[in-house]
Parts: C-alpha cells; structure tokens; sequence
C-alpha cells in the first residue's frame, strides 16, 4: 500500500478534481514483481526467526544430555524414565481430547437449544418440485384462507328462463290469420 502526502491547507477548485493516476501494464507488473519478492524475503525470515525462537525455548526447558561415564543400568533406568514421562504426557493428552469431545458436544446442544427457544430452527435445503397451477393456487390459498372455500359454491346461480319457442307452421296460414282485423286485435292482444 502506498501513501501519498497532501497538503491539507491547499485550495482545491471545483475544477481540479481528485486526480487518479493510472499506472501502464509494465509499471503494474514491475511493483507486483517487488512486492512478491518483498513478501518471499520477510517470509523467509519469519520461518528463521521461528527456528530460532523454538531452538531457544528448548534449550531452556531440556538441558543437554551428558552420557559421558554412564553405565548400561543407569542409561536403562534413564530410558525407562523417559518413558513414564512420555505415558502420562500420552493419558494427559488423550483426557484433553476426551474433554475437548464432550465440550464440543455440549456447545453443539446449547447452539441448539437458544435456536428452538429463538423460534428459528435449521432449515433443511428445498427440493425443486413441478406443480401443476391448480396445486400452486391451492398452496397459495392454503396459507391465506383458514379453511379452503369453493369459489363456485359462492357464485349466484341464474336460472334461465324458458324461450317461448315459436311452433314451426306454414307461414302463408299465418299471414292469413293476421290479416284484417282479428289479425291486429290478436297483435294488440299480445302485446298488453
């Protein structure tokens, strides 16, 4: 990251702007190449630094060995030694995980617990089902509506009425039935 001083108590016009400089695909590469070999360097002494605090550490906590003048027995009870330490580091290390395990456990539980008491529980993930539409809108309804309703039941029904369905006859009968005055009389008839 690279920092740029400005000088605060400088006007700046409504014209100038903030400036940006755009840097070509060369000079890009060329501070990418530095700052990689910037970061293999630092990282090269951090591993030394390591190696070098751990070599101390131990030389703090085990004293060199001095087998010089030793005995077969002596280098027997030292081993056997050795090992007894070993054990009860293995048991102390293995208590530690068992303890780890039920700990985990009961985290995992309580985790559980304040999400049934906050009313949100773990979804599983939906499956993708095809419905037809008429399951959809019964789905949609379901939800809205307390009980589903019958949309027809609640519509008015409408009786038809019965056309006065006309007798087919011979029409030249008619015509004389309707002429003169018994035909108007019948026409004014029909009509109150």
């Amino acid at each position: 990251m690279f920092y740029v001083w400005t000088n605060p108590y400088r006007e700046i016009t409504m014209s100038e702007g903030p400036k940006q400089k755009k840097y070509t695909a060369t000079r890009r590469l060329h501070l990418k190449s530095k700052l990689l070999k910037k970061a293999t360097s630092m990282l090269a002494a951090e591993k030394e630094q390591n190696k070098k605090n751990r070599a101390d550490s131990l030389d703090k906590r085990v004293p060199p060995l001095n087998l010089s003048g030793v005995s077969a027995q002596e280098l027997q009870e030292l081993c056997k030694e050795h090992h007894r330490k070993i054990d009860i580091v293995d048991e102390a290390c293995y208590d530690l995980q068992i303890k780890l395990a039920t700990n985990e456990k009961e985290i995992h539980s309580l985790t559980q617990k304040i999400w049934e008491m906050k009313g949100t529980k773990q979804q599983t993930k939906l499956k993708k089902v095809k419905k037809s539409h008429d399951a959809k809108f019964d789905a949609l309804t379901e939800f809205k509506m307390p009980s589903k309703s019958d949309f027809k039941a609640n519509l008015k029904t409408v009786k038809k009425e019965d056309e006065k369905k006309e007798e087919v006859t011979d029409w030249r009968k008619n015509v004389e039935a309707m002429s003169g005055m018994d035909g108007r009389k019948k026409l004014f008839d029909a009509g109150q």
